[in-house]
């Protein structure tokens, strides 16, 4: 086990995996900007680290800076968080060449997942459940017009490397799609820097269903149930629910069963989401996988009793996931408030706060084969070693 990690990350995020690298013994390393250094995680750390001046190009997006912190501090691993250079191929790569741990999935799993395209080919070619469409590039408003007829209307134009609900239409005739492709286009390459679109059948309908995958560097990879977001404003999440007081115990196994099968096609080690799309029928679709810890983890944690850092910690050093077998992996429904989106009208004002509720009763969740959960602390028997 690590006897020191860096968090390359700040804000609840860093203090969340502080947290966590206490209970297991672990000496924490924080990273801060000039802005930060009187910032709650710097304060909880055993050590802290400036890397630079407040934008966060250069400090926490600075390569760089955070592999020096590394060296000057002795970590042997970093935990990057959610954002900043959590899903970055290249930051992932450049600490492997350095012999420093990364916590979170190898570079080739960021990057086959990372471009919705390539993961969309990656997941038919898996069979796992893709909604039809055109996962190919699309250069002219003619061509995307004359794709969606294909298709059938309603259609999504979607960016390839878009993401929080930017580069994002949907179409219902010929002029949307025509319009569509082109506002799209250019949102995508002023914010991505990626101009690339597809086109795919929108879901009349939909539900948003994510499924938690955890894997680990000996094959295993096992899902905890889901989290379901249906509730957004501008494809931005609002509200995060488990369990999905909609699906079926035979669709909920199904789409558990597929994100595996996800998982394992690009050889998944560490925590990770993978996202579908639900129709009216309970019929399911492939939408993306985020290869890191997700900003509503703690959703999946109440209901499971798990803690997925100490997961994502265990696995990146090598361990292998436990095997035990719960008769009553998920507890009880809760429901928790995400992050607003940052542009909203003037009738449309929610207090900046985080909730925390039951949503129904508690529901024991049987598990077979090889789906398995497992449990920490206090709230079950645990066959986990420290």
């Amino acid at each position: 086990m690590f006897q020191k990690i860096l968090i390359a990350n700040r804000g609840e995020i860093a203090c969340r995996v502080i947290r966590t690298a206490r209970t297991m013994g672990i000496r924490a390393v924080a990273v801060y900007s000039e802005a930060d250094k009187n910032a709650r995680h710097v304060e909880l750390a055993d050590e802290a680290v400036c890397i630079g001046p407040p934008p966060s190009k250069e400090s926490y997006l600075a390569m760089d800076r955070i592999i020096a912190a590394c060296k000057q501090t002795g970590a042997e691993a970093v935990h990057p968080g959610y954002g900043f250079l959590s899903e970055n191929e290249e930051f992932s790569r450049r600490l492997e060449q350095e012999g420093i741990v990364f916590i979170g999935p190898k570079h080739e799993s960021i990057a086959a997942m990372g471009d919705k395209i390539a993961s969309k080919k990656l997941a038919r070619d898996a069979r796992v459940n893709t909604i039809p469409g055109y996962n190919e590039p699309i250069e002219m408003p003619a061509h995307a017009v004359e794709i969606a007829r294909k298709i059938g209307y309603p259609v999504m134009i979607k960016a390839s490397a878009g993401g929080g609900g930017r580069g994002l239409r949907v179409a219902w005739n010929d002029k949307e799609a025509a319009e569509g492709f082109a506002s799209c286009r250019t949102e995508a390459k002023n914010a991505f820097g990626d101009d690339r679109v597809f086109i795919e059948k929108f879901v009349e309908e939909p539900r948003h269903i994510e499924i938690q995958v955890l894997g680990d560097a000996h094959g295993h990879v096992v899902y905890l149930w889901e989290r379901e977001c249906s509730i957004q404003r501008r494809h931005q999440k609002i509200i995060e629910e488990a369990p999905s007081p909609f699906l079926d115990e035979a669709t909920r196994r199904a789409m558990g069963e597929q994100a595996v099968t996800l998982a394992k096609a690009v050889r998944y080690q560490s925590a990770g989401t993978v996202e579908f799309v639900v129709g009216k029928d309970k019929s399911f679709f492939f939408l993306e996988m985020n290869t890191r810890l997700q900003v509503e983890h703690p959703v999946t944690e109440l209901i499971t009793g798990l803690d997925l850092v100490e997961l994502m910690i265990r696995v990146a050093a090598g361990e292998a996931l436990p095997s035990l077998r719960s008769k009553s992996a998920a507890r009880a429904g809760r429901s928790s408030a995400g992050s607003t989106p940052r542009t909203r009208s003037a009738t449309f004002c929610p207090p900046p706060a985080v909730s925390s509720a039951s949503c129904r009763p508690t529901k024991t969740l049987a598990l077979s084969g090889s789906i398995r959960a497992f449990t920490r602390g206090t709230r079950s028997p645990s066959t986990m070693t420290r």
